[in-house]
């Protein structure tokens, strides 16, 4: 098999250009970078410009093998280390990583569109956070001591399911593979990520910086696409764990592929998620956190977006205003200009799609559509997926822009009279993965947390997901919990009883 053992710098590089042709055409597999067993590359694009800045390991079936054998050797040693020294180890790979805060936060504004000041930056710095987190909680992993039978010794014990199978998707792919490494790796688990097709270089660049660190084998990374390289890790015999996120429709096949083998799965889907403003908030905190709640910045590219806003009457004109006013405020340019606030749509596909949603809900009688922002005007940008966040009123709940994810920035602002109404609305969905309401009466607030059909509901703020807080959804929102120390024993551990009759 030929490797390629250095080539990228091992110092953090300032030239995300560089650093993307640098790892070109290769997956991280056994602690060596190496081509895709067919030869094959695809393009890496960069959505601001339309050029291609890499050639990303086209792999299959063949890749996926090659880096669960690797994995499976590596873990049977791994699951000997003691649980505080693999932390402690991982926790090196945090304070690495901090080291490359600037440079991962350049390559993903590269390859995803995401402006770099105020996303991509944000979520190189958090990638490490997550790190480091778990890092610390190696002296967790500890089981019971069960009542059985005075004669009886009856224990508990945490051990490592074996080989993780992990499937990111492309936009927050540092956060959300960092989500699923960091406790498979303190369990005692070995992993093989598929990186996302759209967004494979930055997750790749994590995967070289802390195999300096780990042990040959226990962090692969494969690159391709979901049919030819997907699918076989989910399928792979030596695979005893899988962790996806991703669309609804893929988390279904993934989990009917896992079910085939009786393995557990966590899944992390859609949303549809519901902002609730009441007349009493502190309009300009709501205002501020209903734009980072529908993270425009992000061009709405979140599963936890508020793309349902619902404002009580007497305040919903004065809001609308306000929300427009604010949008247009925001700078739309290249992803890695400091001054940019929005960058940009990740993919043709997908900007497509955003297009045909925007042009059903301007076509809906009733219906306004508040476009906001400019488009850029420099000439190097023009074949840049870029689009104006658009803010409808006038939509009714059936609308398919209110019930279905967009996964762009658009927002649906629709008027509400009582909290009773507003809780029916909020429920009328499929997904439930989060929500927020803004009010300064908390018993209102609560009351509406309580019943909201939600994994996650924050009052008067709307955080992204943070380590040491659950976070996961409930219907088709998916299976299972992440960033939590109960992650980490319920989905990367099981739990094995020993007996010891002393009579």
């Amino acid at each position: 098999m030929l490797d390629r053992p250095h080539p990228t710098p091992a110092a953090p590089s300032t030239d995300p250009f560089a650093l993307a042709k640098a790892l070109s055409g290769v997956h991280f597999i056994g602690g060596a970078y190496v081509p895709a067993r067919s030869g094959k590359t695809f393009a890496v694009v960069n959505p601001a410009t339309g050029a291609d800045v890499a050639r990303a390991a086209e792999g299959d079936a063949a890749d996926v093998d090659a880096a669960v054998q690797d994995a499976a050797k590596a873990q049977k040693e791994w699951a000997k280390v003691p649980a505080r020294k693999r932390g402690a180890l991982v926790h090196q790979c945090a304070q690495l990583l901090k080291e490359h805060v600037d440079e991962l936060g350049r390559l993903i504004a590269l390859e995803t569109g995401k402006a770099l000041r105020t996303e991509s930056r944000v979520e190189a710095g958090v990638v490490a956070d997550v790190f480091e987190f778990f890092g610390g909680l190696g002296s967790e992993l500890k089981g019971e001591s069960v009542p059985f039978d005075p004669k009886v010794l009856s224990v508990t014990v945490r051990e490592p399911l074996g080989v993780v199978g992990a499937i990111i998707p492309w936009n927050v792919p540092m956060l959300l593979m960092a989500l699923k490494v960091a406790p498979a790796l303190v369990a005692g688990n070995a992993v093989v990520v598929k990186s996302a097709e759209e967004a494979p270089l930055a997750v790749l660049r994590i995967c070289e910086i802390m195999n300096r660190i780990l042990p040959p084998g226990v962090f692969n990374m494969v690159s391709g696409f979901g049919p030819e390289c997907g699918a076989p890790l989910v399928e792979h015999k030596l695979v005893r764990k899988v962790t996806f996120t991703g669309s609804v429709e893929t988390g279904k096949i993934v989990a009917r592929a896992a079910a085939e083998k009786l393995i557990p799965v966590t899944l992390e889907l859609g949303g549809k998620s519901p902002m609730i403003v009441f007349a009493d908030c502190d309009f300009d905190k709501t205002v501020s956190g209903a734009l980072t709640s529908m993270r425009f910045t992000r061009q709405g590219q979140s599963c936890t977006a508020a793309s349902r806003i619902y404002v009580e009457r007497p305040i919903f004109d004065r809001f609308v205003k306000a929300m427009t006013d604010a949008v247009n405020g925001m700078v739309m340019g290249d992803p890695l200009d400091e001054k940019t606030d929005i960058g940009t749509i990740v993919s043709e596909g997908q900007l497509e799609k955003v297009r045909g949603f925007i042009a059903e809900g301007t076509a809906t009688p009733g219906a306004t559509a508040h476009v906001c922002s400019a488009m850029p005007t420099d000439p190097a940008l023009k074949k840049g997926l870029f689009i104006q966040p658009v803010i409808f009123t006038g939509l009714t709940g059936e609308s398919r822009l209110v019930r279905e994810e967009i996964f762009g920035p658009v927002t649906v602002i629709q008027a509400f009279d009582t909290p009773e109404a507003v809780l029916a609305e909020a429920n009328d969905s499929e997904y439930g993965l989060a929500a927020s309401l803004w009010t300064n009466n908390l018993k209102v607030g609560l009351d509406l947390a309580h019943r909201l059909e939600a994994g996650l509901v924050q009052i008067n703020q709307n955080l992204v997901v943070q380590a040491n807080l659950s976070y996961g959804g409930v219907k088709s929102s998916g299976l299972g919990k992440e960033a939590s120390l109960e992650a980490m024993l319920e989905h990367f551990t099981h739990k094995k009883t020993i007996m010891v009759n002393m009579a």
